[in-house]
Parts: C-alpha cells; structure tokens; sequence
C-alpha cells in the first residue's frame, strides 16, 4: 500500500483549522514543502507543543511527504519565540535537507500566503493554492500525523490547547469527540460563570456558549473568556447589528486596508471599500463587493485595525457569502507587488494581545500529555472538507479503537472517521456517532 492510500485510510486531514484531506495534497508535484508551525492565534500553543514533543514523527511525516510530491526542499515554519521547539526540530532534522525558518512574533504569520511569501519569495495568483507556485503547505500536527498513517495509526486523538478563564491552562492531547465541557474540566474547571468559548482562537475561532460542543480533527484549542469582555460582546453581536453600525458610523480612514495582510502582499483586497457599499444598500440586505473576495477572514481590521470598534471582516465574510450564492465570476490583477511598507506594518502579537484586553490570561499553558478519562464520545460524521461520511455502524454495535465507523463515497472529497475508544454505539444520526466506554 502506498502512502497516499496509507493516508487517505487513516483520515488525516489539515489538522491547523482548513480540513482539507492530506492525501489528495500529497497526490500532487511540487518542488517545496513547508511545515507550518507559525500558530499566530493570540494564546494557543498546541503547535509549539507538537513540535516540542513529537519532532521525530513530524521530520518522518516531512521526508514520506516530500518524497511523495518530489519535493527537494522543506522548511518548517516556527516563531522565534518558540527556541524549544526550535532547538528540538532542528536536532530532528540534522543530516536532512530540511531546515528550520524563522518567523517574527506576528499576526497571522501563519496566513499560506504570507508565509509562502516568506519563506519562498513566491506569490501565490489571487484566489489560487499554494501548489500554483510549487509549494505544498502542511501543518506540523497534519505532518505528524502522517508519519502515523505509514504505521497503520488513523487520526483518532487530537492535540489542543485550553486557556483563558480556567484555573489550570494547559495543553493536552484528547480522543477526537470529547466535548470541550470535558477538555475545560481537565484544565481545572472554569474561573467564572456565564462564560463564551472561542473554538480556534478569538481571532478567526468559532465563537459559542454550547460547552457540549465536540473537538474534532481540525480543534487547535479554546479560549474561553467572560461573556461581558470586550471581544465577547464583539463577535457575539448579530450580523445585520454590525452591517447598521458599520453603515452609520464608517468613516472611511482606511485602516483596515492599511493594515490587511493581503493587501500588504499585493492583492487587491480593500476592506474599506468594502464597508462603503454598505453605504449604498439597505440595511440588513445581501451585497457582495470584490474587495472582499481574496480575504482571509483573519479579524485584523475588526479586532485591531478600526478605531471606531467596527466589523470590516465581518462584512467581507457577508460579501464573499453573497458572491459564492450569486456565482458572480470575478477577475482579479496579476500583477502582485507587495506593500513597499509590509514589513513595518506587520501587527507583533504582544500589541494584538493588549488590544484584545487579554493580557491577564497570557500565561504559559503546558503540554500535560494524554488524557483518556472520557465516558463518551461525539463523533462528528463531517470533520473535512467535502462531503459528511456515511456511517458504518448502527445502534449497539461494539466498536474497537482505532476501528473505521464511517466511509467516504467513491469519488467524494472527504476523510473517513474512526472511533476513538472502545465501546459501544448509543446512537448514529446525519451529523454523528455517539459511542460510550
């Protein structure tokens, strides 16, 4: 069996927050491969933890990996911040020809197109992949988890980062479909009461009060923060509320596009013009506007650039929604030159931290290894792109761990599921498979 039906059995997917399939990446050519561990999101730590305690699987899953897309160079992505992490991969990797790069403590520096840029020079075309360029970007825990696949292990446990207000931060690796009540508990229980969960991060994470929410391939970590702090009520506010205040109160200073990322590399992406338009529609009504088309949905211009607490991302993310239902086709310049001034507008993560009013919950959140003491287990049929899995087991059947309990259809984008623990099925419905111990 080769590596990318070894990959595609085990069900690894892009385990940093996309979700796409591994093995079709695999399955293409290029010349480059860069391991991200940029992890950029204010206070998570799970990918600075991967590489600090699995660097051998991670260099074994970059070596099956270049050598499946014929890749003669890879780069593993880390911050400077992170010299543990540093020092360990770089022994993992010596004899190899695969280096460690340096990246600066800045937001999003994992962003594929920043740091293909970065790390190659290489411009990815506008609304393309990093594959156009020669260059196939993993994350590190994606890269590890195909060193996995080779031994015959599926992706059944996930490594994620819980902090914010709990009493014992932590960084832990969990069977993929315990619930974030449950991760909250292993990190001590909660601070306060009436909390919000920001799944991901408080950047681009989802936000949510449902605890019973399960952790899924894609899971990096959770934040969770009061529902009165100020990024709370600002991503917990209803969309047409932002598209009324945006309306009413923008007035057009361009910080928001001054400080883009994309628009900093070059791409045309102007979120100012964006809230313009909101200026020219009734409120609450559906508009699209191709500046928001190349976004990144990375929350700067909300959470940073605005200095009047207004929703530029948000109402790019209502646009690009807009322009996908209208299947308006749009054409975008070629010609990227990026920002003359990119590299002294970059955001440092301790600025964004204080803008957030966050400082009080930066505090180091330890890898405290596995963690099994679950009872049950929430099996989400759809953790990828593409389409939900079908499952393969109904009501009462026992399952093993490790044991596939769902299957892609033939010629489907997706990634097959298996269960985490052994136990027995206490339900199977369109979205999940409950298994108890």
């Amino acid at each position: 069996m080769n590596l990318i039906e070894q990959v595609r059995i085990a069900g690894v997917v892009g385990a940093g927050g996309g979700g796409f399939p591994t093995y079709v990446k695999i399955s293409s050519k290029a010349d480059v491969l860069i391991a991200n561990g940029a992890e950029c999101e204010p206070l998570l730590h799970k990918d600075a933890a991967v590489m600090e305690n699995f660097a051998q699987y991670l260099v074994r899953g970059m070596q099956l990996s270049m050598e499946a897309i014929g890749a003669k160079e890879g780069f593993v992505g880390i911050k400077g911040k992170n010299k543990n992490a540093i020092e360990v991969v770089k022994s993992a990797c010596k004899g190899l020809p695969i280096k460690v790069f340096i990246l600066g403590d800045y937001y999003p520096a994992g962003d594929e197109f920043d740091l293909v840029y970065t790390i190659t020079g290489r411009l990815i075309p506008p609304g393309g992949i990093p594959i156009q360029v020669g260059v196939v970007v993993n994350n590190v825990e994606t890269l590890m988890n195909i060193a996995k696949a080779e031994q015959g292990i599926p992706v059944i446990k996930k490594t994620l980062t819980v902090t914010g207000a709990v009493k014992n931060p932590c960084t832990v690796t969990v069977p993929v479909g315990i619930t974030y009540r449950d991760c909250i508990e292993i990190a001590g229980g909660l601070t306060m009461d009436n909390a919000v969960l920001f799944i991901g991060g408080m950047m681009m994470g989802q936000v949510t009060d449902d605890f019973d929410t399960p952790v899924t391939k894609t899971s990096t970590g959770v934040v969770v923060l009061p529902r009165n702090h100020i990024v709370s009520q600002c991503r917990l506010l209803p969309r047409q509320s932002m598209a009324k205040i945006g309306k009413s109160a923008c007035d057009q200073c361009r910080y928001c596009t001054e400080l883009c990322p994309r628009f900093l590399l070059g791409y045309q992406v102007e979120p100012h013009q964006v809230m313009r338009s909101l200026a020219f529609t009734a409120t609450g009504e559906d508009h699209w506007n191709q500046f928001a088309a190349l976004c990144c949905s990375c929350g700067l211009c909300t959470l940073f650039a605005c200095p009047e607490g207004l929703f530029p991302k948000e109402t790019c993310d209502n646009a690009k929604d807009q322009i996908k239902k209208m299947g308006v086709k749009l054409s975008f310049n070629k010609d990227i030159k990026p920002h003359p001034l990119r590299e002294g507008r970059r955001v440092p993560v301790k600025k964004l931290i204080k803008k957030l009013d966050v400082e009080g919950y930066n505090v180091p959140a330890p890898y405290i290894g596995e963690v099994n003491k679950v009872k049950r287990i929430n099996l989400l049929l759809k953790q990828a792109a593409g389409v939900p899995n079908k499952p393969l087991v109904k009501v009462g059947d026992r399952v093993k761990e490790g044991q596939q309990v769902g299957e892609i259809p033939n010629g489907s984008l997706g990634a097959v599921v298996h269960s985490p623990i052994d136990g027995v099925v206490v339900s199977v419905d369109s979205e999940k498979i409950c298994i108890e111990k």
